[in-house]
């Protein structure tokens, strides 16, 4: 995707967003969990200022995913953040999950 072009959002029906809720909040509060327990890769300074600055993004992208979600709506805003924070502090496979998020209620 190119750099100027903002995420899109993702809307979802009410009924759907009911149904998956839980679904989805399990992702967000997995996340939330499991990069609170991350520590630096490296020690010093510069690394803990980095991881700290990672840690912090992925939870901001969390935040923006639940206020888009008590919105009706799967922030794209907030899945790339949380995605390339969670990438930045080697957990790929959660950021897996929460990029698949786009696509929940699509079925």
């Amino acid at each position: 995707m190119p750099q100027d072009q903002a995420p899109q959002d993702r809307n979802i029906s009410p009924d759907d967003r009911a149904r998956l809720d839980q679904v989805f909040m399990q992702v967000v509060l997995d996340v939330q969990a499991q990069v609170q327990q991350t520590r630096p890769e490296q020690p010093g300074n510069l690394a803990a200022m980095f991881h700290k600055e990672s840690v912090s993004d992925a939870l901001q992208g969390c935040a923006m995913l639940i206020a888009g979600w008590n919105e009706n709506r799967v922030d794209g805003a907030g899945v790339q953040r949380s995605a390339k924070a969670l990438r930045g502090l080697g957990l790929g496979e959660l950021a897996g999950r929460v990029e698949k998020l786009r696509q929940i209620g699509g079925e």
